[in-house]
């Protein structure tokens, strides 16, 4: 036994099973948060497929959700995992090493996260699996099975696995950028919602029957596995900051207020046009809600998160109500689940509310420790506020340059007479000093 550690109780103190690094409470909340994750795939979306369909489609609906989420886990921990979180072969892609050697699984996470590589690649793979049965809900109604079966694996492996390295992982170019996803906003549910919306295209519309009348087979079923993921989402974002922090219990609670003030409010919208309160129509305001404070659940406040849930029940109940109805396009493409609004939609007001309302003491709070650059998170609001909306002093400084000055600090043709520039190349003994370019501010 280590002696520096002599004094914690025999039950905290570090092991072969237990490392130093590892913390057991957030280990515990990690494989918890996944595992309410796979409670919304698995029975949650497999009974809201099933159940919101017509009764001969209620089998097939189910089996592509339940099918999706054992095909992507053979996927992921095989290659899915290191093409998205592994060392980096390109700027958006990893490369694959061995993901089930124990080597690597019982490491620790990127050596900032204070569990295994193992409740990662579980963690993660959660996430990945509902993607693809969210994109199942665009084809229910008409998709031939085996078609399904060839199409999650690809997807998975040519698609997912780009936008969560790019994103998600340390290494990835928009996450070196200092892009905040917080949940899935994009690599989820804008992807999904685009994905699903062309496969749509692709595989064709149902029958004009069923696409004039597709009542669900069971409404009561249906609210149950809405119910469940609703409360799966607990996890789903309460997971992200990866630690049993008090940011994720500040992403919990913005996550249900944002979705009940979306349900509410497209509730008030259908009882307003259609005078009649519907019971599909708040569950997809439920989702919109849920889908929208994805992006920013941990990293705004809860004011914002009401607000966010006014706007993720009203502008996808305009575009899914009305503008379907008037754009050429949209009519043509036969989303029986309405994924490219309840997702895409959704999940892109999202993340361009997180841009606007994104606080930077909470920003700090979920991004200190894998991204140091959490200084750049802050939403525009605060900006605006702080009077920091403005380039710096060294990047206004340098937007009196052209673009090859400030990069080279040379430019293609020295000329006189173009606001009074001076040649300023570092490999010339002649060139301008700061006067000068203060003279060039004041003209």
């Amino acid at each position: 036994m280590d002696p520096k550690y002599a004094w914690l109780p025999s039950n905290l103190q570090p092991d072969d099973a237990n490392p130093e690094w590892m913390n057991k409470g957030d280990n515990a909340w990690q494989m918890t948060a996944a595992t309410m994750v796979g409670l919304q795939s698995v029975p949650g979306l497999v009974i809201l497929y099933g159940s919101i369909v017509k009764k001969k489609w209620a089998v097939n609906s189910a089996f592509m959700a339940l099918y999706a989420f054992a095909a992507v886990l053979v996927c992921w921990v095989g290659w899915g995992y290191q093409l998205s979180f592994g060392d980096t072969f390109l700027p958006f892609l990893g490369k694959i090493d061995d993901a089930l050697d124990q080597n690597i699984l019982l490491k620790q996470a990127f050596s900032t996260y204070k569990f295994p590589n193992a409740t990662m690649v579980y963690f993660q793979f959660v996430f990945a699996a509902i993607t693809l049965i969210l994109i199942a809900g665009a084809l229910l109604g008409r998709m031939n099975f085996i078609a399904w079966m060839l199409f999650v694996p690809l997807w998975l492996t040519f698609s997912y696995t780009v936008g969560a390295f790019s994103i998600w992982c340390p290494n990835g170019w928009l996450s070196k950028m200092g892009l905040i996803d917080y949940s899935g906003g994009f690599v989820i549910h804008l992807s999904s919602g685009v994905a699903g919306f062309t496969a749509a295209y692709w595989v064709g519309p149902r029958a004009t029957k069923d696409r004039e009348r597709f009542p669900p087979n069971n409404i009561l079923l249906m609210l149950a596995g809405a119910g469940i993921l609703w409360m799966g989402w607990t996890g789903f974002n309460g997971g992200d900051p990866y630690s049993a922090s008090i940011d994720a219990s500040l992403a919990v609670l913005n996550t249900h207020i944002c979705a009940a003030t979306s349900l509410l409010t497209w509730l008030l919208l259908d009882i307003l046009f259609f005078e009649k309160p519907s019971v599909i129509g708040a569950t997809q305001g439920m989702i919109t809600g849920l889908v929208c404070i994805t992006p920013a659940a941990g990293v705004v406040q809860g004011w914002a998160a009401i607000i966010m849930g006014l706007m993720s029940g009203c502008i996808p109940w305009f575009t899914m109500m009305v503008l379907h109805k008037k754009i050429w396009l949209l009519k043509q493409i036969d989303d029986t689940m309405a994924v490219f609004h309840t997702h895409a939609v959704a999940g892109t007001l999202g993340g361009l509310l997180t841009g606007f309302f994104a606080n930077p003491k909470l920003s700090r709070l979920y991004t200190a420790a894998p991204y140091p650059t959490w200084e750049r998170n802050t939403g525009l609001a605060y900006g605006l506020h702080n009077g920091q909306a403005c380039c710096s002093v060294e990047d206004v400084r340098r937007g009196t340059q052209r673009w090859d000055e400030a990069v080279h600090g040379e430019e293609a043709y020295a000329l006189w007479g173009d606001g009074e520039k001076f040649e300023r190349s570092v490999h010339n003994s002649v060139h301008g000093g700061v006067e000068d370019l203060e003279l060039q501010i004041k003209i």
